[in-house]
């Protein structure tokens, strides 16, 4: 009977703790000033937030990259170990719920002194002391003080795996923006090539007319100029693509090295503009929910801070035996025992307590007003991105027009001097207008391509959970592959590579380091 009372008062004493009041404010999302839509609203837009939509560039090359980033990237193992941190910090916060129970064991030979203040003569001057016991400890919640830290813990796992899978966003991004400013330089290379060839054919023929008296020197010179300024370019432009190359395969996780190119620039498929209304980036977008995460952290802080000024109640006590004897140690006289409960209250702290409340408070309205920037960043980030995608389209259109434009000037400017009707500077001025705007050209529709990446990225949705799973996927791009790449020069036929096949990404596949478990998976 004592006994079932002894486990009644036990079970009263942990419902009532956990039922305990919990002080603080109880978080509530802010009301968050949504606009209806977005300035800039795309009129084909589809709903394509839960799609891997680098795929609709139809470039098997891309999809492979992304594939190896997500598998080999060093801040995505980065981000990986830090929700593993963060989830052994939760388990930590959260065992102050429980009773600490430990165990021990002891052995001695002792010998007490016959000639010290008190004498000891008998034959017990020497004995064994034998002693095994269980302990427990256990502060009880009253005022939910460690129901406000584990609340703070898990919305600060929640968040880093939220940041985890921010960086994977930005990661996918970041590969499918490196990878399209590779095959734009690869374009611009080809065009300068071209144009120096041609300007290299135009060199020789004006030299032999010089030699023939049929043109002046200062024609031959003019010539020679536009050459020199189109072969100046070349190596300019193979410098960053070999920079653009290294940038890369650092994304990929890889040391620096070749890059293997699928698809040319004007080749990759054009991505549908995806759907959605600005309230649904709170939900879409990673680094908001991170952004709201750290505010239920924040805001979990004040309650912990303001419990400091009621008492900590902690109950602990110990069961065991003891005996001189070890055959002696589980038998009924050698049991001991001792329970204690203490209760301490804070009466005078010069201003600690109530300091700690004061900061708690501050970093919770630091929490929220990052938060709200967040979200309006977010909405300008959308914005902006869909009217760069919209302008730059009807860009790339018009640049189009004016490239076919002045192919035609240039021919005709070249019949016209070979007919002897205008002079050379007519020929240049034309040659040099077609080289600077097919330029020009290349790189806009780099920005074209680009804008979607950035749409996406500003869109957020679904597909970073299909990308996340990629993280534990090894990797379909090996070392030997970038190797064959490099041997086909720089996939657009312009002679670029140096054939050596070697290739410095090893492909290994390595997984990330961290197995954590899904961070919403935590009560």
């Amino acid at each position: 009977m004592r006994h079932s009372l002894h486990t009644l008062t036990a079970a009263s004493v942990l419902a009532f703790s956990l039922s305990g009041c919990l002080l603080g404010p109880n978080y509530q999302r802010p009301a968050i000033d949504t606009p209806a839509t977005f300035r800039f609203q795309e009129g084909e837009a589809a709903d394509l937030a839960n799609t891997e939509w680098w795929t609709q560039f139809d470039d098997p090359v891309l999809n492979d990259l992304i594939a190896t980033a997500l598998a080999d990237n060093k801040d995505v193992k980065v981000a990986a170990a830090r929700v593993d941190q963060f989830l052994g910090q939760f388990w930590s916060t959260r065992s102050a719920l429980f009773p600490q129970v430990g165990a021990g064991f002891s052995a001695a030979r002792e010998r007490v002194t016959q000639s010290g203040p008190t004498p000891v003569f008998s034959n017990g001057a020497i004995f064994n002391d034998f002693q095994g016991q269980i302990n427990a400890s256990w502060e009880i919640d009253l005022f939910g003080r460690n129901r406000r830290l584990t609340e703070s813990a898990r919305a600060n796992l929640l968040s880093t795996e939220e940041g985890r899978r921010a960086t994977i966003l930005a990661l996918v991004a970041s590969v499918a923006q490196s990878y399209i400013a590779l095959l734009s330089l690869d374009r611009q290379l080809e065009i300068a090539k071209a144009t120096t060839q041609s300007r290299a054919e135009s060199v020789h023929v004006f030299e032999l007319r010089f030699h023939g008296g049929e043109v002046s020197q200062m024609e031959l010179a003019q010539s020679q100029s536009e050459y020199e300024a189109s072969a100046a370019t070349i190596p300019q432009l193979e410098a960053q693509i070999a920079q653009q190359e290294d940038a890369l395969s650092v994304l990929l996780g890889h040391n620096p090295g070749p890059i293997l190119r699928g698809r040319e620039l004007a080749a990759l498929g054009a991505p549908p503009v995806p759907a959605g209304l600005p309230s649904d980036l709170l939900q879409r977008r990673p680094d908001l929910r991170q952004a709201e995460e750290n505010l239920i952290a924040a805001n979990a802080q004040i309650g912990a801070a303001r419990a400091l000024y009621f008492p900590s109640i902690s109950l602990t006590g110990f069961f065991g035996t003891e005996s001189s004897q070890f055959s002696n140690l589980f038998t009924g006289p050698s049991k001991i025992w001792a329970f204690a409960g203490s209760v301490t209250q804070p009466i005078f702290t010069a201003g600690n307590i109530s300091g700690q409340v004061k900061q708690a408070e501050a970093l919770q309205q630091q929490a929220l007003y990052t938060y709200q920037k967040a979200i309006q960043t977010a909405f300008q980030e959308v914005d902006d991105a869909l009217i760069s995608s919209q302008k730059l389209r009807e860009q790339l259109v018009v640049q189009g027009r004016q490239v076919e434009a002045l192919r035609t000037y240039s021919t005709m400017a070249r019949l016209r001097y070979e007919g002897g009707y205008t002079s050379y500077i007519e020929v240049l001025d034309a040659e040099r207008s077609l080289f600077n705007s097919e330029l020009s050209e290349t790189q806009t529709r780099q920005a074209v391509l680009t804008s979607y990446v950035l749409l996406y990225q500003a869109m957020g949705g679904g597909w970073v959970v299909d990308a996340e799973k990629m993280t534990t996927q090894q990797s379909s791009l090996t070392g030997a592959d970038a190797g064959a790449g490099a041997g086909n020069g720089n996939g657009n036929g312009n002679g670029n590579g140096n054939g050596n096949g070697n290739g410095n990404g090893n492909g290994n596949g390595t997984q990330p380091a961290s197995g954590a478990a899904p961070a919403e998976n935590v009560k």
